[in-house]
């Protein structure tokens, strides 16, 4: 497809299309009303379109829609490297080549989309109707139409698929092959109809067989049932055979003459291993069904099997893994657990995950060590948890999280759970408050899960106001640990006065790497001298404008980059209600461009143009040249003398002339302002400085939490006043040249459980509901581990996400493999809780950045006493001493029991594969 130029653009706006809004904000406001009104009518067959977030933040920072990211169905667009809005030129066509294959199409028409593409990151989803509207603006292409689906079974939720299904279809006449492409939503009777259309075949004479990994499985009974319901995979293989001498239909078996397959034997190896391929095709489909749940024994090389990879599924198969590796779990499933299973708690899922995982458990422990393809448990997967649906890289973690749960909810015990009303704290023993939580968690939650993986933590709230106290004991299934930072990180910021009392000064300060807004705030408090009724108000500038608040004191460091521009503006503590008060510079003699820093202070009940005015004066009064400081005559070369030593005594120290906010003064005139003007030529403006209603000393002041003000400087300012420390603000960090890199040290697992259980405050958007107070409070919190489980799962938190930043530590975590001993960190004193001494006995491992990265697991024979390492299809051995690596992310450990005789970890696999 032609993609026209920019020119389009100018030949549009000649002939007064009426189609090209006549401003970007009106282009926003279009777009933005057709998504509102598509995300209101989700349904199936909904049209959207494939745009490049190359060319679509190019859009966005034109409209000025940066600021907010393009959000519908739960996505948005990462800002990441977003730059302030309407800096940039109107884009030109919409060009959609980079995430497009080059010069490859399908036989449906259409160019392929790159494989490795993530939404957000290098492509966004508009409506049908949004991109009609964009089309006809902006012209361009490709053109990548894609259809929404619903997905999930109790949790439906509405997905657009943008890589459909694709499936290779073997002729078994020829061994041609042809990829077919239909939605996994589509039918059998779909699939039949569009092979048969193509290869021109009645649809009586043809059957198509499952060939997934060069074998049958299954026919493919043509049918209602949708193709992900038949376990069909992205990519793999589908087998056409055509019924011949006059044969109706093709069937099995041997009344009918088939053309030949040849089997294909597999060359695989896993562990050094050849497989044990008989050379004959498999008929039976060996991932649908579940096999007899009486006890089974493990196989030969029990435990050894690798698990395929059925597209970026390496996620899943790392925690599988893991799980399956679970001496307390492998035992359990292995064992008649047809008792347990519950079908009718609404909050599982009809026993069927459970059911999934203990065939795929069984596989996995009788298939010797050929690997085993998930596509059952995939399929489940899909339904029930539509967020890991499709072929995107997802989260180990949170799958774990997920099958914890739902392994749990399918084999509760507890068929009817009773409604139980917690007690409050009121300052009764701990072990009685403990004991009774329990109790109440256990009589509606009793499962395998809860015996072995849930242990119990003591929550301690306290409100800062009336120092009440909140008590209760929680369960927990894992616990997710902070990595506190080693590293550090320089930090220059701009320190501004908000009264006028001094001139401004860039600080450095060195920061923790991981650390929080908080952490600079406090730094440059220190630094600066703030006093106690003060406190700085951090921001980032940029093009000579405010471009955002850094207010979270939780907000992540990470988010500030080292060539942005900070400033922090000291501002007074009061408990009344303050307007904000916001100043941008524009030179009048230079096509009225802004320029200089911004200034901020607050004003209290601000009346009239004047109180603006005053404001104005006092925040620019240090910059006064010293001639007209001291109202004597001077001669031109004094100009540029620096400010009085009086003002300088004042910015040196430490000691602060803050008084109150800045108050509204009836009868008080600045210096040189006569009774009618005020002393600058001032305007109010909106968010994007275009609207600018000019300021007089009478005009009221509309109530308002945020001022924004236009200064107009004139040849008459520049006299009065030296603009030079208003510019050229320093940048956070400046790399020199020769800088050397600093090595990440290592960190304790003890660390992470400290930063885990520290007491600190909650944050803005988990406030606590105070009883006493009746009012929402940003109380303290403190954890206590107070009850362990035999299994203890550690989640080392290497990912960071925010509006502006995703980020993935890749710390050195030094953990214990053996005699983990937690007895300092449990608060009970309960013998009977067992021994607080484990034994790591599986990791599951993250490598590579954020944009998908590849999943592994570790995991230990313990009968063998031997570190097996789980690759997907491929298991090796490992030596103990290669465990530790920067890569592990979710830790298992199970509880050692003591004995006479030593220690030893319960139960022994030899109970598993005996």
């Amino acid at each position: 497809m032609t993609i026209p130029d920019s020119s389009s653009y100018h030949y549009m706006m000649e002939n007064g299309s009426s189609e090209l809004p006549c401003k970007p904000e009106e282009e926003k406001r279009i777009v933005q009303e057709l998504t509102d009104k598509a995300e209101a009518n989700l349904r199936d067959g909904n049209l959207y379109y494939v745009v490049s977030s190359r060319w679509f933040m190019a859009w966005q920072r034109y409209t000025g829609k940066i600021e907010d990211g393009y959000q519908f169905e739960g996505h948005s667009i990462e800002s990441q490297s977003a730059t302030p809005s309407n800096v940039e030129g109107r884009p030109g066509p919409i060009d959609n080549n980079d995430i497009v294959v080059n010069g490859a199409e399908n036989k449906d028409g259409g160019p392929q989309l790159l494989r490795t593409l993530e939404e957000g990151r290098d492509y966004v989803l508009v409506p049908q109707e949004v991109w009609e509207k964009l089309l006809k603006w902006y012209k361009g292409g490709p053109v990548l139409p894609r259809k929404m689906i619903s997905v999930g079974d109790q949790q439906k939720q509405f997905i657009v698929e943008v890589f459909p299904l694709c499936l290779r279809l073997i002729d078994s006449r020829d061994q041609s092959e042809l990829v077919i492409i239909l939605s996994k939503k589509a039918s059998v009777y779909d699939l039949y109809e569009k092979v048969c259309l193509l290869k021109g075949l009645e649809t009586e004479k043809a059957c198509i067989w499952d060939y997934f990994n060069k074998q049958k499985h299954t026919i493919l009974i043509s049918s209602n049932q949708t193709l992900e319901e038949s376990n069909l995979q992205m990519d793999q293989d589908i087998l056409l055979e055509v019924a011949i001498d006059g044969s109706q239909k093709c069937l099995t078996g041997n009344s009918l003459a088939l053309v030949q397959v040849e089997p294909i034997k597999s060359t695989s190896s896993i562990a050094g291993d050849p497989s044990m391929s008989k050379g004959h095709s498999t008929y039976q489909n060996m991932d649908d069904g579940y096999e007899s749940l009486k006890p089974v024994t493990g196989g030969d090389n029990g435990g050894l099997a690798g698990l395929q990879n059925l597209g970026n599924t390496c996620f899943m198969n790392s925690a599988l893994q893991c799980l399956v590796h679970t001496p307390h779990l492998a035992q359990y499933f292995l064992q008649d657990y047809t008792d347990e299973i519950n079908r009718q708690n609404p909050l599982g899922m009809h026993g069927e995950l459970a059911l999934a995982f203990g065939d795929l458990l069984r596989k996995l422990w009788s298939s010797g060590r050929t690997p085993v393809a998930p596509r059952a448990f995939k399929g489940k997967l899909a339904r029930f948890a539509p967020q890991f649906s499709g072929y995107n890289q997802h989260d180990s973690q949170e799958l774990l999280a997920f099958l914890l749960d739902g392994l749990h909810e399918d084999l509760n015990r507890v068929k009817q759970k009773p409604y139980i009303e917690t007690k409050d704290y009121d300052g009764r023993p701990d072990e009685e408050v403990a004991d009774e939580f329990w109790r109440y968690h256990k009589a509606r939650n009793d499962s395998i899960i809860v015996d072995i993986c849930q242990g119990q933590y003591k929550s301690t709230l306290v409100c800062p106001v009336c120092n009440k106290i909140s008590i209760t004991f929680d369960p927990f299934m894992y616990l997710s640990l902070p990595l506190p930072s080693t590293t550090t990180r320089s930090m220059t910021a701009t320190v501004f006065y908000g009264d006028g009392s001094g001139l401004p000064i860039p600080f450095t300060v060195t920061l923790p790497k991981q650390g929080c807004c908080k952490d600079l705030n406090q730094a440059l408090g220190i630094a600066c001298c703030l006093q106690d009724n003060e406190y700085i108000l951090l921001a980032e500038v940029y093009e000579h404008r405010i471009y955002r608040y850094l207010e979270i004191p939780s907000e992540p460091l990470a988010t500030i980059k080292d060539d942005e521009h900070i400033v922090a503006y000291r501002l007074p503590k009061t408990e009344a209600k303050l307007t904000r008060l916001e100043i941008w510079h524009r030179y009048q003699e230079n096509e009225q461009k802004l320029f200089l820093t911004p200034l901020v202070t607050v004003l209290e009940d601000p009346k009239s143009g004047s109180d603006v005015d005053l404001a104005v004066n006092k925040l620019l009064s240090p910059l006064r040249r010293k001639a007209f400081f001291t109202s004597t005559a001077t001669n031109s070369s004094n100009e540029n003398v620096p400010p009085s030593s009086a003002t300088e005594e004042k910015t040196n120290g430490c000691s602060s002339q803050f008084g109150p906010a800045i108050q509204s003064t009836d009868g008080i005139e600045p210096e040189g302002m006569s009774s009618k003007e005020l002393s600058f030529r001032l305007c109010i403006t909106d968010d994007k400085g275009y609207g600018c209603q000019p300021i007089v000393k009478d005009s009221p002041i509309q109530p308002s939490r945020l001022i924004k003000v236009m200064l107009d400087w004139t040849e008459k300012e520049h006299e009065l006043y030296d603009a030079s420390y208003l510019k050229d603000l320093p940048e956070v960090h400046k790399s020199g040249l020769l800088a050397k890199k600093t090595k990440q040290d290592a960190i304790s697992l003890f660390s992470c459980l400290d930063a885990f259980l520290k007491d600190e405050p909650l944050g803005p958007d988990d406030m606590w509901y105070c009883p006493r107070c009746k009012e929402h409070r940003q109380a303290s919190k403190k954890l206590d581990l107070w009850r362990l489980p035999d299994v203890l799962v550690f989640h080392l938190k290497r990912f960071s996400y925010s509006r502006w930043l995703k980020n993935k530590l890749d710390t050195l975590v030094n953990f214990p493999i053996h005699n983990l001993d937690l007895s300092k960190y449990v608060k009970s004193k309960d013998a009977s809780e067992g021994s607080h001494v484990y034994e790591l006995y599986a990791i599951s491992n993250h490598y590579g950045g954020l944009g998908g990265g590849h999943y592994s697991a570790y995991c230990k024979l313990i009968d063998e006493n031997r570190w097996y390492h789980f690759d997907d299809s491929h298991v090796s051995p490992v030596n103990e001493s290669e465990i530790k690596t920067s890569a592990a992310y979710v830790l298992f450990y199970q509880r050692v029991k003591h004995t006479s005789g030593g220690t030893v970890t319960e139960p022994s696999e030899r109970d598993i594969t005996n």
